[in-house]
């Protein structure tokens, strides 16, 4: 590996926030520490699986549609805003999750993938829901 490519594999896996690069195919490729951390797989567990893995059962079919609609268009309407969406956790936990969105092109202008950058914001979203549920009482 040269020292462009060390550095930048350096700098992603200090970053705070999970990121995770899938191919076209939703494929992960690439799978930074705090991803390890937030969703509780290894970089070797998750590496060459499907998106599915984190993502809910009952959110993939819109998963997929969007994300081959994005592939397919080369658009996003969701890049580059954070979005709340749910996750699943290794041990199966739910968790509320802000991700951000972005297609990665190549030099040509085709997607070669996607990329994702997620945090784990479970605990506001549960005490926002808590106050607003204590303020109806």
């Amino acid at each position: 590996m040269n020292d462009r490519a060390s550095l930048d594999a350096h700098i992603l896996d200090a970053v705070a926030d999970a990121l995770i690069y899938a191919d076209r195919s939703g494929v992960i490729q690439r799978w930074n520490s705090a991803s390890q951390r937030l969703f509780g797989y290894s970089a070797d567990d998750a590496l060459g699986q499907k998106l599915d893995l984190i993502v809910p059962e009952h959110l993939r079919s819109a998963h997929w549609s969007g994300f081959d609609a994005a592939i397919t268009s080369g658009t996003m309407k969701l890049a580059g805003r954070p979005t709340l969406t749910r996750a699943a956790h290794k041990d199966g936990r739910k968790l509320y999750i802000e991700m951000t969105f972005a297609l990665v092109k190549g030099a040509d202008g085709a997607v070669k993938g996607s990329v994702a950058m997620a945090r784990d914001v479970t605990e506001r979203v549960e005490r926002e829901r808590a106050a607003r549920t204590s303020g109806t009482r």
